[in-house]
């Protein structure tokens, strides 16, 4: 029995299920092609990093290079002693494929969740690849360390190193292009370190005590030379009492010193009660500038980069404390040679 279209049925049937059969092949190789297709291009796309404080972001952002996006949690004028995570934090580290913080108790209110994050998602703290040996301990917390590693050049080195290694572990097919942007990001570090040894060595002797608002300059003091004094602890969240108040202007007086710094993460309160106190004991002291502690500058500024920040802290301490230094400091002269 033929059909209008001059076969017979059956063999009609057998010609449709060919023919599905081969669209069926067809659909299934094109959808395969997609999700080929796909893949190459979540391989291709960033790696979503996200980094608590700004130090941290500006190195994960320097080795990482075209291969990944950065997010900081904290920006400028943010303590992050005192900082707790908000919602909006909570949901992009949980988006994040990759989650940077210093460590050594910095974060200390965020250090639990950052924890169990861990377990399932890579999460480094860079500041304890540091050997221990090379950090100093803390006066806030037992059996801590000072977390203000950055404010070491050459300390600050090994964090970056660690940023790479950290990056390699995750996208070991671009371990090339990290170890290359990271040695490209250490020859600026180390022209930090020089030009903070060229200018802060002269500072006059009896002059080289820096007297900020909290104890974030320990390891600046250590690796040229000054003796630092922090009104607060380690911590900002450690009070400062009426009689360490006391105690400071006392030096202030009987040492001569001139000069003072605030901070920008950190309230002036403590600071201005000590030029008040040596004003009412007639020894004039000034507030030598604003210093970076805790974070950086504003973005889109070169105070607003972990180079520009250092470069800003040694030049304004140099100055204020009777040193010579330009006043654009590493951009300017004296930092050219560099």
């Amino acid at each position: 029995m033929k059909n209008p279209w001059g076969c017979s049925t059956g063999f009609r049937k057998l010609d449709f299920m060919r023919s599905l059969k081969t669209v069926v092949i067809a659909a299934s190789m094109m959808a395969l092609a997609g999700i080929s297709g796909l893949s190459a291009a979540l391989a291709k796309a960033p790696i979503n990093a996200v980094a608590t404080v700004g130090m941290v972001a500006d190195a994960v952002r320097a080795v990482g290079g075209d291969h990944v996006q950065v997010e900081a949690l904290m920006g400028t004028g943010i303590d992050p002693h005192s900082y707790r995570q908000t919602r909006s934090d909570v949901v992009k580290l949980g988006r994040a494929d990759a989650i940077f913080a210093n460590g050594l108790f910095l974060e200390a209110q965020m250090e639990e969740l950052l924890l169990k994050l861990q377990k399932r998602k890579p999460v480094f703290f860079i500041g304890e690849a540091i050997e221990r040996e090379k950090l100093e301990g803390s006066t806030a917390y037992e059996n801590r360390f000072d977390p203000h590693v950055w404010m070491s050049p050459t300390l600050w080195a090994n964090a970056v190193n660690a940023v790479t290694e950290a990056f390699i572990s995750i996208d070991p097919e671009n371990e090339q292009s990290y170890r290359d942007n990271e040695a490209a990001y250490l020859k600026e570090v180390r022209k930090l370190a020089d030009y903070g040894a060229k200018v802060l060595k002269t500072v006059p002797k009896e002059r080289r005590v820096l007297v900020t608002a909290h104890d974030a300059f320990t390891y600046l003091g250590r690796d040229f030379d000054l003796e630092v004094v922090g009104v607060q602890g380690i911590s900002t969240n450690s009070e400062a009492g009426l009689q360490r108040i006391e105690e400071l202007v006392d030096l202030l007086v009987q040492r001569k010193i001139t000069a003072v710094f605030v901070e920008s993460s950190v309230s002036e309160r403590n600071v201005r009660a000590l030029v008040e106190g040596a004003a009412a004991k007639d020894h004039k002291v000034e507030v030598g500038g604003e210093l970076f502690s805790d974070a950086m500058g504003q973005d889109n500024t070169y105070e607003g980069t972990y180079i520009g920040m250092i470069d800003h802290n040694m030049t304004s301490i140099t100055r204020a404390l009777g040193g010579d230094a330009p006043a654009r400091g590493m951009q300017g002269k004296l930092g050219a040679d560099h």
